[in-house]
């Protein structure tokens, strides 16, 4: 049913409807059998397989996309940056050994357009199979701060909106990844996809993005590759290799999470020269004039996640996470100390 008042008012009811509709089928392929059918409407259901579990222990997490959707918003791209929503979700939850069983989004929009807000979920639907999770419940909510109607000039709009996600996984107590590391452990490092989706104020201010004029495409796609989801191999890992500290390197790069996995008065010794910074870093640096320690604190420069294991295993630990084509270093190791150090 059209409600004429609410349109009038700039919100657009229908259009909701025809959303949901357009996106059902994106939503159906994360389903499993944990997800019951057809059964409620006001919340997503889950019924989680606990067997072989002692202590089940929920993890929860939630993040969003941050100013990277500009990008997309300017080169009018909408598909990808649902999987960095559920990447920067999922890749939280997995730091403690969890496995990720259900994603919902919240979508905030000045005007809801169907097909973009479809566009948009199925990047979440993506990322959700990538990191084996379903995604069970969802919110788009119109918020209009002016008059737009499908007759005005389209040719400079920027169809503008945000995101945010939450994350809930599970792991035995028992099996939890906590701060085990100790001296002379090995930080292997898994090399990430691109920059992610952290830094992305920066990134704009340097190569001055405020338009769509002023957006050098091949530098948009670059910067637009989706956040790699580590959620299976890493998983695995835990599975095969004693891991004893997982760090994902979002905002604050390496100087503020890698020592976040580990122990009180002890921190990491990064060999600079132990794997090849991405070019995309290297022209950030050079044309923004940033210091290298500032780089290093704000981006993940060519590794996404560092798994802490015994110096024995380090090998083997790459050899697993090549398997699913995540390439990985021996970037390091830990040491006594209160500040990050890079050699």
């Amino acid at each position: 049913m059209q409600n004429e008042s609410y349109k009038a008012a700039g919100v657009d009811v229908t259009a909701g409807y025809r959303a949901v509709e357009l996106m059902k089928s994106d939503v159906k392929r994360t389903h499993n059998s944990c997800v019951p059918e057809d059964i409620g409407g006001f919340g997503g259901l889950f019924i989680p397989e606990l067997s072989g579990m002692k202590e089940p222990v929920l993890v929860s997490g939630t993040d969003g996309v941050g100013t990277k959707l500009k990008i997309a918003q300017l080169l009018d791209k909408h598909d990808t940056v649902g999987i960095d929503l559920v990447a920067m979700c999922a890749n939280d939850i997995i730091c403690c050994g969890a496995k990720p069983l259900f994603f919902l989004d919240y979508i905030h929009c000045e005007k809801n357009i169907p097909e973009t807000i479809a566009l948009i979920v199925k990047g979440i639907a993506d990322g959700c199979v990538k990191a084996g999770c379903a995604l069970i419940g969802g919110e788009t909510a119109e918020h209009p701060h002016g008059e737009f109607t499908p007759d005005d000039d389209m040719s400079n709009f920027i169809y503008e909106y945000d995101l945010a996600g939450f994350c809930v996984g599970v792991a035995d107590k028992s099996k939890l990844i906590g701060k085990t590391a100790k001296t002379g452990d090995a930080l292997v490092g898994l090399a990430s996809s691109g920059v992610h989706s952290n830094g992305f104020s920066l990134i704009r201010k340097v190569f001055n993005i405020i338009s769509r004029a002023g957006l050098n495409e091949k530098l948009a796609q670059t910067l637009l590759t989706p956040t790699e989801i580590y959620v299976k191999p890493v998983l695995d890992l835990i599975e095969r290799v004693e891991v004893k500290g997982i760090a994902n390197i979002t905002g604050g790069g390496f100087y503020e999470n890698i020592p976040r996995c580990l122990p009180d008065g002890m921190t990491a010794e990064i060999v600079r020269d132990s794997y090849e910074v991405p070019e995309i870093f290297r022209e950030i640096a050079e044309r923004g004039n940033i210091p290298e320690n500032d780089m290093y604190g704000t981006f993940n420069m060519g590794i996404g996640m560092v798994a802490v294991v015994d110096p024995d295993n380090a090998a083997y630990a790459a050899e697993v996470l090549g398997e699913y084509g995540i390439r990985a270093y021996r970037i390091g190791k830990v040491t006594e100390g209160n500040e990050l150090k890079m050699i």
